[in-house]
């Protein structure tokens, strides 16, 4: 197969979908790789390190004239006027975006977007949410400690102690528990929350301890178990108990990062604005569902903004922000996924009876698969 990599055009992108790594085992398995001219190059990722894994440097037109062309992002509006027909994207495409999907059907185009993935043990390998949540989490911290006017740990100086910082974790998935590990990483004391009681053991094990909301009814803890690795929402009841317990905590931190996403959904707020009123002067907090919507109503996205003396930032890409180690992470998805769809003849073969290829495919034949309410 031809198998193309366009450079990512959406400002502020810099990962790629594929790396001299896995170009050269798509090579060894017989395919042909063409990498537009300068696509990793903010990745950190020459042209050189790709040619000689095997690849043919080539133009967008070049790129997006393959068989099967590996996106981070979906394509913008006149890379999909380059796309054939027939030809496979696959990438991040985001499987709520009803109308850009629509698009891609209207193209004919098969397009599989791989956070739908189903969140499995099978799946995990090509898990891209947690890779880039990851990722995610881990900058969130560092981000953080850029607008902190002070040190995060503890230190004992000529000049007097220096008490370490207080952090605390909102969302308690894969971003939110690198956030834990690297707050913890630096000597700040942390304290998280989540609405699902699996999480505590492996929040209080990174070192974190775990602000612990009772449940009252059989319908919050249904709620709270969670479906496929996502929190569902909770009941108000539960939610105000909650609030209130993140409002006294908040008014004692230093840092609060913010991760809680329902797909598909605005994010709900857990950080009010009467909260951050509260806060301490100089305190930042990290949002990291700014993209959709925010859990601080007063989070604006892609912006660091200051209310009461309070930093907010509300970063909406911060994977593209560690773009080596997020596009490494990222074309191994891609690999691992392609292997599901590859035979070893190097033909392309949709196995609709695997449930990872069925849930991912989200156009076809110029039908729009997958349609979100």
């Amino acid at each position: 197969m031809r198998i193309g990599v366009p450079l990512e055009t959406h400002l502020g992108e810099t990962r790629v979908a594929a790396t001299p790594e896995t170009v050269k085992k798509l090579v060894s398995s017989g395919h042909s790789v063409v990498v537009e001219a300068g696509a990793g190059i903010k990745a950190s990722l020459p042209d050189a390190a790709y040619e000689a894994a095997g690849a043919m440097m080539g133009t967008a037109t070049q790129a997006f004239g393959a068989e099967i062309v590996l996106k981070v992002l979906p394509p913008s509006a006149d890379e999909l006027n380059s796309l054939a027909r027939g030809t496979v994207v696959i990438g991040m495409l985001n499987p709520f975006d009803n109308d850009g999907l629509a698009r891609l059907a209207e193209r004919g185009v098969t397009g599989f977007a791989l956070e739908a993935a189903p969140r499995t043990s099978r799946a995990q390998s090509l898990d891209v949410l947690s890779s880039q949540a990851n990722i995610a989490g881990y900058k969130a911290i560092l981000l953080a400690t850029h607008y902190y006017p002070r040190f995060m740990p503890m230190l004992m100086t000529a000049a007097g102690t220096v008490k370490a910082a207080r952090v605390l974790v909102l969302g308690a998935g894969v971003a939110g528990l690198q956030a834990i590990a690297t707050a913890k990483r630096l000597g700040a004391v942390i304290e998280a929350s989540d609405v699902r009681p699996a999480v505590k053991e492996q929040i209080e094990s990174l070192g974190a301890k775990f602000i612990d909301v009772p449940y009252e009814t059989d319908e919050e803890r249904e709620c709270a178990q969670g479906v496929g690795g996502y929190a569902r929402p909770m009941p108000a009841s539960w939610m105000q108990r909650q609030a209130q317990a993140v409002h006294e905590r908040a008014k004692q931190a230093d840092i609060v990062i913010t991760t809680a996403l329902i797909p598909g959904r605005k994010a709900p707020t857990l950080l009010s604005a009467e909260t951050v009123a509260q806060m301490k002067p100089g305190a930042v907090v990290v949002d990291l569902a700014a993209a959709q919507g925010g859990n601080c109503p007063l989070t604006v996205a892609d912006q660091a903004v200051t209310a009461h003396g309070v930093t907010i930032v509300g970063p909406t890409n911060l994977a593209a922000q560690v773009p080596a180690d997020a596009s490494a992470l990222y074309a191994r998805n891609v690999l691992d996924f392609l292997k599901l769809v590859l035979t070893k003849e190097g033909t392309l073969e949709l196995n609709l009876e695997d449930d990872i290829v069925a849930a991912c495919l989200m156009c076809r034949d110029g039908q729009l698969l997958r349609k979100q309410p």
